[in-house]
């Protein structure tokens, strides 16, 4: 197969592997009786779909700025950080995916526990029509990063906290470093909790070969610009991308920062999984199944899995960790 074929193929793969993140989410179940008026949700209703919550079905997404709404628990810009929990938490979805699907579970556990959580949808073409414009995550990664560099600075002005702690899922795990690598981001980021990331790339079915070999043959310019106009990240995340090695050069993580990175073999769309290994000081590296031997979520089903859950607890409230309770 030649080269052009092979990467529109590829790219197409990851666009779907991205949407399925907005459809995992959009299949959250209702729960069948609905909470009576004032009842308070417990932290198991949260995460069953129990009768103290309501987990809506995924909408139809408006044209615009702000094409969902918000996910349950997240953007109170008048939430004030507590002597417990002084950091507001930013939550950060996939590639396809947006604040809404991401963190319909997460987001109303962690404001539960008395975080001031946000949960922004970030990287929108809002030039292209519905629904492309409503696609998360879609500009190149550099752009994304710009974009959270002023959110951040707007969270912190009005919540008065002086840092926030970071949770992203796939490019959610790895678009922030490029914030608080390069942007000046490592002076506002406490805690990063990077779930199934991709920090040395993914080799994704041979697409970074061939991207690889496109761009040796000189078919760069109109590869590139193909696949870009489809996704602006996608080749940045491939290993041996340029975004990948500016990145790595000199150690992806930055002092002063404390990492925790959350792994699964069963990852799909990182390959190998062992890309979200990270190298530094005040790094932790999580595998779910060496904790949990019969974990078998998957790329996507990370953002769910109570198990993650606690292990992302733990990494932004040490003086309160437990161990996860295997399912």
């Amino acid at each position: 197969m030649r080269p052009l074929p092979l990467l529109a193929a590829a790219t197409s793969a990851l666009l779907l592997g991205g949407l399925l993140a907005t459809g995992t989410a959009a299949a959250a179940p209702a729960p069948a009786d609905p909470a009576p008026a004032g009842a308070a949700a417990s932290a198991d209703d949260l995460l069953n779909g129990g009768p103290g919550v309501d987990i809506p079905q995924m909408p139809r997404p408006r044209s615009g700025a702000d094409p969902w709404p918000d996910a349950p628990g997240a953007n109170d810009f008048s939430c004030q950080p507590t002597k417990k929990h002084p950091r507001p938490v930013i939550l950060l979805h996939g590639y396809g995916a947006n604040g809404f699907g991401n963190w319909q579970l997460l987001s109303p556990r962690l404001a539960l526990r008395g975080y001031c959580v946000f949960a922004p949808t970030y990287g929108l073409r809002t030039e292209l029509p519905l629904p492309l414009s409503a696609i998360g995550g879609a500009v190149p990664m550099e752009q994304s990063a710009q974009e959270l560099s002023d959110y951040v600075d707007r969270v912190l002005e009005a919540t008065g906290a002086e840092e926030v702690d970071i949770v992203g899922h796939s490019q959610g795990s790895l678009m922030p470093n490029y914030y608080v690598k390069f942007l000046g981001g490592a002076d506002k980021v406490r805690n990063y909790v990077a779930l199934t990331p991709l920090w040395n790339g993914t080799a994704f079915f041979g697409a970074a070969e061939v991207n690889r070999l496109g761009i040796a043959w000189g078919l760069d310019p109109t590869l590139g610009r193909s696949v870009d106009r489809i996704c602006g990240p996608c080749r940045q995340f491939l290993r041996g991308s340029d975004f990948i090695e500016k990145m790595n050069e000199g150690g992806a993580a930055v002092p002063g920062v404390t990492y925790t990175t959350i792994m699964t073999r069963y990852d799909l769309l990182i390959q190998p999984y062992t890309s979200g290994y990270l190298e530094g000081d005040d790094v932790t590296n999580i595998v779910l199944q060496d904790r949990c031997r019969t974990n078998v979520s998957g790329h996507i089903a990370v953002a769910f899995d109570p198990v993650v859950h606690r292990h992302v607890f733990n990494a932004l409230d040490p003086d309160s960790a437990r161990p996860p309770l295997c399912l």
